[in-house]
């Protein structure tokens, strides 16, 4: 996700004398924070004292001091202004000039909110907060009324950002991509239907996770994959190594015509799962210990005897597992090229499903989104907070990589 610029200016130190001169009338801490109270009246009066200056800049002598002939300007009155902050809703005064060409900097024209009072509304607009939720949260910390309409006018700027990074060049390989979905209910010409939104994630030659984009589908297919990587590969991804996939219509087949050389393996918590559909309660977990000695055997080949065991002791009753498996065998088998624990991080999309479980979380309290750009509004800034936890590299990464360096020497990085 996109970075924050970090702050390089040095911070302004206050001397203890002065705030003590300026607590000294101060007799009940608690009217410090309270409505009304001194640190409200304090910013109020800094803002004030700052737009003064900022006048007197602009004119070019202070208040009373000896006016600039040549240019004609001088002060004229002031007008009063509402500022939302953190403190709630601040009175001040701004000073105006006769020619009308003041522009301030620290509350420009037409500005109502003190700097930092957006990010606090896209906070809980990222955590999965309604337009009303915000608004009754807002007016209880902070004495603010503030309506929907404005709300969803802060949170629509995002969509430029959005745009932007959706198509954000990416690095030319990533060695693994996962691809799973996320299914959400949007409004549409009146109806309130399920939509899937799909995500790609890589991760990189550290080893670091990134989210490579994200899509609502109309029509899940081959024609719609293509196109999605289409997209990824015109924004520079060049080569995968493997793409670990659910069983998605149309994906597999979409990855091997842009990217040839990629092995796209299916996941096999998935095949399980959509195995055991078939499955009585009662045999479920006899079933599902004989399909794992299929996907945990040492060689292709002792898989495929597995498999061919498992037929002969369930098809009679599921025949259509051994079947769904025989049907997927080509992207079933990748993983066999890879030790044990180089498995764990290829076979199982666990590392985008568990980005999905943060995203429910989220999505869960919209219940329904009055359109798809609320639904890209809402995950982007989500998918900013869960990617602030991707400091350190997937497990097994090391070894991973130098078992890619080896199968896939011609094509690996030096």
């Amino acid at each position: 996700m996109k970075k924050k610029m970090e702050d390089g200016g040095k911070h302004m130190s206050i001397r203890p004398e002065l705030i003590d001169e300026l607590l000294k009338e101060c007799t009940d801490p608690t009217q410090l924070l309270a409505e009304g109270g001194f640190l409200k009246q304090l910013t109020g009066a800094l803002v004030e004292r700052c737009l003064q200056a900022e006048m007197d800049v602009h004119l070019g002598y202070p208040k009373h001091g000896k006016r600039d002939e040549t240019t004609g300007n001088v002060r004229n009155g002031s007008s009063r202004k509402t500022l939302k902050g953190s403190q709630g809703e601040i009175d001040i005064v701004v000073p105006r000039d006769r020619h009308a060409s003041f522009e301030p900097l620290l509350i420009p024209k037409h500005e109502t909110r003190l700097e930092g009072f957006d990010e606090k509304i896209l906070a809980l607009y990222a955590r999965g907060m309604t337009t009303r939720d915000i608004q009754a949260q807002i007016q209880e910390l902070y004495g603010v009324e503030v309506s929907p309409t404005f709300i969803s006018n802060v949170t629509e700027a995002v969509l430029d950002e959005v745009r932007q990074w959706q198509h954000r060049p990416l690095e030319t390989l990533y060695p693994i991509i996962y691809v799973d979905c996320l299914v959400v209910k949007v409004r549409e010409n009146q109806r309130i239907i399920n939509r899937a939104l799909y995500l790609a994630l890589g991760v990189d030659m550290h080893g670091q996770k990134e989210l490579l984009g994200m899509w609502l589908g109309h029509n899940e297919g081959a024609k719609f994959w293509l196109s999605v990587f289409t997209e990824l590969q015109n924004r520079g991804l060049k080569d995968i190594f493997i793409a670990c996939v659910d069983g998605l219509t149309g994906l597999p087949e979409a990855i091997e015509t842009l990217y040839p050389h990629a092995r796209v393996q299916l996941c096999m918590v998935h095949m399980v799962r959509n195995s055991l559909k078939y499955v009585s309660y009662k045999h479920r977990k006899e079933v599902a210990a004989d399909l794992k000695l299929i996907y945990s055997a040492a060689t292709e080949s002792e898989a495929q005897v597995y498999l061919d065991l498992f037929a002969e002791k369930w098809d009679r009753q599921y025949a259509s597992i051994s079947k769904m498996w025989r049907t997927n065998w080509s992207h079933v088998v990748p993983l066999f090229a890879f030790p044990e624990d180089i498995r764990k991080v290829i076979y199982t999309t666990n590392a985008i499903e568990s980005v999905n479980m943060s995203l429910r979380k989220v999505t869960r309290n919209h219940r329904i989104f009055p359109s798809d750009e609320a639904v890209y509004k809402v995950v982007y800034l989500a998918m900013h907070n869960i990617a602030k936890k991707w400091t350190m590299p997937i497990r097994n990464w090391i070894p991973a990589l130098n078992c890619f360096a080896i199968e896939f020497g011609e094509r690996f990085p030096h």
